[in-house]
């Protein structure tokens, strides 16, 4: 029999040797090459040249990008007359104010819930495109694709198409590279200028700005923003281009949860495409797919991706490789829409040789319209019903209260009315919740009965007021009691209200010690 010793060494080399079977065989790890750098663990860019293309899709997109450029350097000069000392300016955002103007619609710093709606009603609307339509905002109306596509045009007329550009890309510098990059990039500044400069002119009195700006009399911050707006511009649609969408913007991550089986996408219809491959003229189509594999799809994209291979994060979803395909199929003679906008479901369908109708009504689209209407309904109510003067009351803290000689107790108030109309209004501020309550205006002074008294304020202005509430001495009272200040526009009968509290000692009498 074995010592202790023999068997306690055995369960160790079997522990030893476990352990070296799960951990694997120890490499060593290959020495490395002088002057080799180790393997990076990122990709460097391949720089994408979209040839130029005609059809139907790039026709659609051209009309929107003239009518999103052109409402975007307009709309700062249309004019909206809202009265004597109020800016003319339709759509303006005054950080001096501060508050912005829509049309007849004035929005002040309190109301800024109303931009928070429209910005959900924003993401809700693109959710809804995106369920039906699949990137059809990214792909059109975008403002990263329509200055690309602006920077890209630019471009072609200068350097030429796809090849042309290659070619010089790969040649060595000369007279004529340089002068056709020197103009392409002066094309792009100017552009990216003009791009800076409008965004301005709807944070300042367009014509005023104009004006200002070129004479040299714009102040520091105006020259500021235009520069970082010109940057901006200038790099991400010159420079960056395809790698804002693919790497920057955050949308084609969680689109796919916006997506379904019912979504309309580019696809390439598979099950007709392939096998595919290069095709002579005169001979048979038997046995193969519409597919030549030119390439063409690839060539147009502005991403650089292959559509043949899937719905991929990159795709914008533009349809200009659709384009470019009917062009090739009228030139072998097959039909049309080999790539082409459908949804899932209809292509599995097809490619069984049956068919399938376009399901827009389903739960993900009602459920968003649903959100829509609600939203949408909110605020409008909340436009409708809101008035023209807010008040806001703060409560001084030190001292809570005072005691005054004839043993009555003061709170004092510190009382902010806004007054939205572009007319001088006299308010009528009154005290609700302490009969005997005497109210005191800092100022201005106090009507006969001590309850309501006149607080006259400017046009478009917020006036501060300091208020006094005193309780009378002897009085059976709570150390705190609630009171409510009530301002109204007697003229047009609206108004606001604050709740607050009275704060006293406690000086309760209890007449059953009599």
């Amino acid at each position: 029999m074995a010592g202790p010793e023999t068997l306690l060494e055995k369960a160790a080399a079997a522990d030893a040797a476990q352990a070296a079977f799960e951990k694997g065989p120890v490499r060593k790890p290959a020495p490395k090459a002088a002057g080799v750098p180790p393997p990076s663990l990122y990709a460097a860019r391949v720089k994408v040249q979209p040839k130029s293309v005609t059809g139907k899709y790039r026709t659609i997109k051209w009309a929107v990008l003239i009518f999103c450029l052109t409402l975007y350097y307009l709309a700062p000069w249309v004019r909206w007359d809202r009265g004597p000392d109020a800016p003319s300016q339709a759509l303006l955002i005054d950080m001096g104010a501060p508050r912005a103007y829509l049309f007849g619609i004035e929005i002040w710093p309190q109301e800024v819930y109303f931009i928070t709606g429209l910005l959900v009603l924003g993401s809700l609307g693109l959710f809804l495109v995106t369920a039906l339509f699949g990137r059809l905002w990214c792909g059109y109306a975008c403002p990263q694709t329509v200055w690309t596509d602006l920077f890209m045009l630019v471009e072609r007329w200068i350097e030429g198409d796809r090849g042309a550009r290659m070619r010089l890309d790969k040649a060595p510098m000369s007279v004529e590279k340089f002068t056709k990059r020197t103009a392409k990039h002066a094309a792009w500044l100017l552009i990216a200028l003009a791009t800076g400069g409008a965004w301005a002119l709807y944070f300042n009195d367009a014509p005023t700005f104009v004006v200002e700006f070129f004479t040299g009399h714009a102040t520091l911050v105006q020259y500021f923003f235009v520069g970082l707006f010109t940057t901006t511009t200038y790099v991400l649609a010159g420079w960056a281009r395809e790698q804002v969408c693919t790497y920057m913007c955050p949308w084609p991550r969680f689109q796919a949860a916006m997506l379904d089986d019912q979504s309309m996408v580019v696809t390439y219809e598979r099950w007709r495409g392939e096998a595919r491959g290069p095709h002579k003229a005169g001979t048979s189509w038997d046995g193969r797919g519409d597919c030549i594999d030119c390439g063409q799809c690839v060539a147009v994209c502005p991403t650089g991706i292959d559509i043949r291979d899937g719905l991929q994060l990159e795709c914008i979803g533009c349809g200009l490789c659709i384009d470019s395909c009917n062009q090739i199929m009228d030139k072998v003679g097959r039909p049309r829409e080999l790539i082409t906008f459908d949804t899932e479901a209809r292509q599995q369908a097809r490619a069984k040789g049956g068919r399938a109708k376009w399901k827009i009504v389903r739960p993900r689209t009602l459920i968003y319209a649903g959100l829509l209407v609600l939203v949408s309904t909110v605020m409008l109510a909340a436009l409708l019903l809101r008035t023209t003067v807010e008040v806001n009351v703060l409560r001084d803290r030190a001292p809570l209260f005072v005691t005054l000689s004839d043993g009555g107790v003061r709170n004092g108030y510190t009382l902010k009315v806004l007054n939205k109309r572009r007319e001088a209004v006299d308010f009528l501020l009154s005290l609700k919740g302490m009969k005997d309550g005497h109210l005191l205006v800092q100022d201005v002074g106090e009507a006969g009965d001590g309850q309501s008294v006149i607080l006259p304020v400017k046009p478009d202005k917020v006036a501060t007021f300091r208020v006094f509430v005193t309780a009378p001495p002897d009085r059976e009272r709570d150390e705190r009691v609630e009171i409510e200040f009530v301002l109204t526009n007697p003229v047009r009968r609206e108004g606001d209200a604050y709740d607050a509290v009275f704060v006293g000692p406690h000086l309760r009498h209890h007449h059953d010690r009599d």
